[in-house]
């Protein structure tokens, strides 16, 4: 019988594309999910029956142990931005993975891989970070020898950070940012999907890697490569950081009287967040290590962005047909 993985959060945006590959490599893919019946598009993923959503709660052992029987390997994706509520920063990201991680190691789980984030840190100001920090320390007392994986901020199809901002370029004439001048180095969803999947399979060695692409530039500079590829001119408008905050806490605040029903743009947590470059550090081991050739952000992004042009799918038709020469 084929080899068994399950994978929290196997329906978000990192999780779907691990799944895809581990079903490729003929593996039974078992994704716990909280709504299953919101990923079943990931059944076709896998020939009848290979790919299966099933429902999982990970703040209860039972839930998380009854999706792992008889898995060979596990993969934790579950992540939150949500720092209220039974799904907070902490329940998830650090009481959760270490749950996870503790049930694979006593039912005798092969691999473990766990989807972390650069500036992850237990000590830091940042209710984000802080919570993946103490994910990661949860993970390692209870499965030692398990992958870690630390991107930076990640690109592709689904993403939530050039669609959003592709999405904000519409409207108005400034774009403000939080942040302008700080360093990223965005990393290829499929290339996460890629160091995981050696990971589950052993090739690669157990370990943290920090995952960052080809390119190094400021948060300001992959903006601007975003609005020439949706071919929109705005102003850029960085924002201090002292008013960010204060945009923030209002923000949280309307959303909480709201009950949910606005969500806020940006959050005093992701304020200070943004107050750190997101790069990988110097000496970490990265995608090299594990013999995969970064995507770099211009290769995908006219692939899924060209929806916020002007013309939206027609933009290329318009500009050919202007370049036509009239007789």
């Amino acid at each position: 019988m084929s080899k068994l993985v399950t994978i929290y959060g196997g329906s978000g945006f990192v999780g779907r594309y691990i799944a895809r590959r581990m079903a490729k490599l003929g593996w039974r893919v078992r994704v716990a999910v909280r709504r299953p019946n919101e990923a079943l598009f990931l059944k076709p993923y896998g020939s009848v029956g290979q790919v299966e959503p099933v429902f999982c709660n990970i703040r209860d052992d039972e839930s998380v142990r009854s999706v792992m029987h008889g898995a060979d390997a596990v993969v934790n994706c579950v992540g939150t931005f949500d720092a209220r509520g039974k799904n907070n920063f902490d329940a998830v990201q650090s009481e959760g993975a270490g749950r996870i991680a503790r049930i694979a190691a006593e039912e005798g789980v092969e691999s473990f891989v766990h989807l972390s984030a650069i500036g992850a840190d237990k000590e830091s100001a940042s209710s984000y970070a802080r919570t993946k920090g103490l994910g990661e320390e949860a993970v390692l007392a209870s499965f030692p020898s398990a992958m870690i994986l630390r991107p930076s901020v990640i690109f592709g199809m689904e993403d939530s950070f050039f669609n959003r901002f592709a999405g904000m370029a519409r409207m108005g004439p400034v774009l403000p940012l939080v942040g302008a001048n700080m360093k990223f180095q965005p990393v290829y969803v499929d290339n996460v999907a890629e160091a995981a999947e050696k990971g589950l399979t052993g090739v690669a060695a157990p370990g943290i890697y920090e995952l960052g692409g080809p390119e190094v530039k400021s948060f300001r500079a992959f903006i601007e490569e975003m609005l020439s590829v949706i071919r929109r001119r705005k102003m850029l408008l960085n924002l201090p950081f002292g008013l960010a905050s204060v945009m923030g806490r209002v923000s949280e605040f309307v959303q909480r009287v709201t009950g949910g029903l606005f969500t806020a743009p940006i959050t005093r947590d992701q304020v200070i967040m943004l107050r750190k470059d997101n790069v990988v550090s110097d000496g970490a081991k990265g995608l090299k290590d594990l013999g995969i050739i970064p995507v770099a952000p211009e290769a995908v992004l006219p692939d899924y962005l060209w929806r916020f042009r002007p013309g939206g799918q027609y933009d290329a038709i318009k500009e050919s047909a202007a370049s036509l020469r009239t007789e």
